[in-house]
């Protein structure tokens, strides 16, 4: 059985690089494109891993992952946050968020993929 991630982020063109990337490593992804979105599909899809974005619309990724911490029922759900800033501040506001780890968003993404294996196992 393949591992469920949750991918929250409202770049659509991101979005669909990294859909591609996770399919190909045999994924099943469910998608969202703000904070609230990204809360309720934690609980109803009940996901392996969710990978947030920092900046989006309505609450912010730190704030998008602190809510799934409360709301999930999912024990071992990690949470990977990402970002397009490059800001030391900001792996400390993901840790203190909940987070298990964060990366920088570039167009290299196999450091996202890289990230989201190690956390999955």
């Amino acid at each position: 059985m393949s591992k469920k991630i949750l991918i929250v982020d409202d770049s659509p063109t991101f979005l669909a690089t990294l859909q591609a990337a996770l399919k190909d490593e045999d994924f099943n992804l469910v998608t969202a494109v703000n904070g609230e979105e990204g809360a309720k599909l934690a609980i109803s899809e009940k996901p392996d891993l969710a990978i947030i974005d920092t900046l989006l619309p309505g609450i912010n990724g730190f704030d998008t992952c602190s809510k799934i911490r409360k709301v999930s029922t999912n024990a071992n759900l990690k949470i990977l946050i990402i970002t397009g800033s490059v800001d030391a501040i900001d792996a400390v506001k993901a840790r203190k968020s909940g987070a298990d780890d964060y990366c920088v968003k570039t167009k290299d993404i196999k450091l996202i993929i890289d990230s989201a294996k190690k956390l999955l196992g």
